[in-house]
């Protein structure tokens, strides 16, 4: 082990550093001590000794750290430089994940998750339910400055308590410790299923998009729920092997997500542009268009139509779980966080405004099969299958590099409330591939729970899609929880921060956050068309009331022996 040595305080780094912890034996002017714990029998912990922390920063891992438990030599692990360990300690855990990821690939990461053709294209039906181009293009802007506010109240968070954990360790650290054990379980849960369900919509969004590019060549093909499930399978295995064994190349992932997104959102406003086979519309049809009568809603149709735009944005806090995978998260993860919606929306105006000015008839584009516009559109616009192919396929390449990014996050999140003893067989779910750097257990846990609830789909498609909106549903009730637990307390927690906006803004934003979280709740639990229908109700909300009513049951009767919620902290402040 080579070590570039300058001494900082005697801190214990590895395990879970609660303050009552006394199984540490630290080493007299040494570099390095072993901790033995019950629950965790491994080895390879450390202290160090200095007079000065500031001086972290400078101590770093010439090489890697090879840790030693029962069974003999771990692999080694590049766990970072020693502030970045010597941080996460003080949040309470001990560094077990690879840092190999910077302020950029986190934010292509976020923008792979967010995948703006796919986001927007895939749910786009609703917009023309919606009333067209008005709500396509107006809303994608409202919801732009509506999503930011969330970005901008969790990068905060993010910034003085940068774990894996994410909301519901900012939960559990920011309320009241008679509420907060219970308020950091719910925020869980809701994280966890949330990260859950928006992956398996991404997966079987995919599968959809795969059978509605078949009916460009075959308008006659009706799709089995079978032939979806095999398909969604398919890039749920294919999904798994990627994020399982190829864990190094993750960044370079991402990376090439954002450059090949690029390229497909300018490729398909040339050929949008060039192409136009229906005909272009004038600029204030293109930009004011709007037609009440197809949902039922009348002039509510509005909100309607900004479900795509709300759908794209509503994993951008999905990131905070890979806090532990990359250096200087105090600020390169909220920068990150706050770059995602303006970056991303921006790029957005140049696949949806050509989409916009070449929309064919509305009414047409709701007959699309399997309730996927996009690939209608494009086969419509290009005036040839061919064309319709070439564009969709830009689409399904950058679904699948959403699936590698969204899956890679859901395992961080299982794998964190794991190691919090918060689900069942939790210290199952805990366990790291020192080969790879991988919450192997959590990623199988993930992956199978998408297997099995696309099962669902065989016998009702409403129960299925219900699972889909499920995922906006819970991933805004982890967001709203800590983000008004925060504004009820003054936002004292957050004035500290590395992170942290202006306090008149502060307010503003957090604010505006949680009302536009309520209003979000409400939107995806409304049915699309009027009247409404068997087929056509919207039972998102009943799954979720049942889902949370599964986990009370779980705490009721086993969870609340022993999930105590996640370590004390004060958070990573400028101070410390």
């Amino acid at each position: 082990m080579e070590w570039t040595y300058l001494p900082m305080p005697a801190t214990p780094i590895g395990g879970r550093a609660h303050k009552s912890d006394k199984d540490v034996a630290r080493s007299q002017g040494g570099l390095h001590v072993t901790i033995t714990r019950p629950e965790d029998k491994r080895g390879a912990d450390f202290s160090f000794n200095s007079s000065s922390r500031k001086s972290a920063n400078i101590l770093v891992f010439k090489s890697t750290m090879t840790a030693v438990d029962e069974k003999g030599p771990r692999p080694s692990t590049q766990l970072g430089d020693v502030r970045d360990l010597q941080d996460l300690t003080l949040l309470g855990y001990k560094p077990e994940l690879h840092r190999n990821r910077s302020m950029f690939t986190l934010l292509f990461q976020s923008l792979a998750i967010a995948a703006i053709p796919y986001g927007f294209g895939s749910p786009l039906i609703s917009a023309v339910y919606g009333g067209g181009q008005l709500p396509m293009f107006l809303g994608w802007i409202v919801v732009l400055i509506l999503d930011e506010c969330i970005a901008l109240s969790l990068s905060e968070l993010a910034s003085r308590f940068p774990t894996a954990s994410g909301p519901y360790y900012w939960s559990f650290q920011l309320a009241s410790p008679r509420y907060r054990t219970v308020l950091s379980f719910i925020t869980g849960w809701c994280w966890l299923i949330g990260n859950w369900t928006i992956t398996l919509s991404v997966n079987f969004g995919f599968a959809s998009l795969v059978a509605a590019t078949v009916n460009l060549y075959r308008p006659d093909f009706a799709v089995q729920p079978w032939q979806l499930l095999l398909i969604f399978y398919a890039l749920c295995f294919l999904t798994f092997l990627v994020v399982a064994f190829g864990n190094k190349l993750l960044p370079l992932v991402d990376t090439i997500c954002a450059v090949f997104t690029a390229i497909s959102i300018l490729v398909t406003l040339i050929a949008l542009s060039v192409k136009a086979d229906v005909g272009r519309h004038s600029p204030s049809y293109t930009l004011g268009h709007y037609d009440t009568t197809l949902s039922g809603w009348g002039n509510f149709s509005f909100f309607i139509g900004i479900l795509p735009a709300a759908y794209t944005f509503s994993a951008i806090g999905m990131i905070s779980s890979m806090a532990e995978e990359c250096d200087k998260p105090t600020t390169k993860l909220p920068n990150a966080l706050s770059l995602c919606v303006p970056v991303g929306g921006i790029a957005g105006l140049f696949f949806i405004i050509p989409i916009c000015a070449t929309l064919p008839d509305l009414t047409d584009i709701l007959q699309a099969p399997v309730g996927q516009a996009l690939p209608y559109i494009f086969g419509r616009v290009t005036g040839s299958p061919g064309g319709g192919l070439a564009l969709t396929v830009l689409v399904l390449i950058i679904t699948f590099f959403c699936s590698i990014s969204i899956t890679v996050a859901a395992s961080r999140c299982t794998w964190a409330f794991a190691r919090d003893n918060a689900i069942p067989l939790a210290s199952l779910w805990a366990k790291i591939d020192e080969r790879h750097g991988t919450p192997i257990w959590a990623l199988v846990l993930t992956t199978v729970v998408q297997l099995l609830l696309g099962l669902i789909n065989l016998g009702s498609s409403s129960a299925f899609l219900a699972f889909v909106s499920v995922g906006v549903i819970s991933l805004a009730v982890s967001y709203g929880i800590p983000i008004a637990i925060s504004l009820t307390y003054q936002r004292r927690e957050v004035r500290a921060a590395h992170w942290k906006m202006p306090r008149t803004v502060g307010f503003a934003v957090n604010i505006i956050a949680v009302i536009w979280i309520v209003f979000e709740l409400v939107l995806f639990s409304l049915p699309t068309v009027l009247p409404v229908t068997a087929v056509s109700m919207n039972y998102a909300i009943v799954v979720f009331v049942g889902i949370l009513a599964l986990s009370a049951v779980w705490y009721g009767i086993y969870a609340r022996k022993v999930y105590r919620g996640p370590p004390e902290s004060d958070g990573l402040t400028i101070a410390s």
